[in-house]
């Protein structure tokens, strides 16, 4: 059995070809991902 490392990389997309709703996108990469809600960090964090 292999270990698979996570890679950090483009957003997963469903079988149809439209990006997965529930992942969240930094302000940089917004214009390229416009459908996806950005990601907030709170205060201190």
């Amino acid at each position: 059995m292999k270990t698979k490392a996570i890679l950090p990389g483009p957003k997963p997309k469903k079988d149809d070809g439209t990006p997965d709703r529930r992942r969240r996108v930094t302000p940089d990469n917004k214009p390229k991902h416009p459908k996806l809600k950005p990601h907030k960090h709170k205060p201190n964090d």
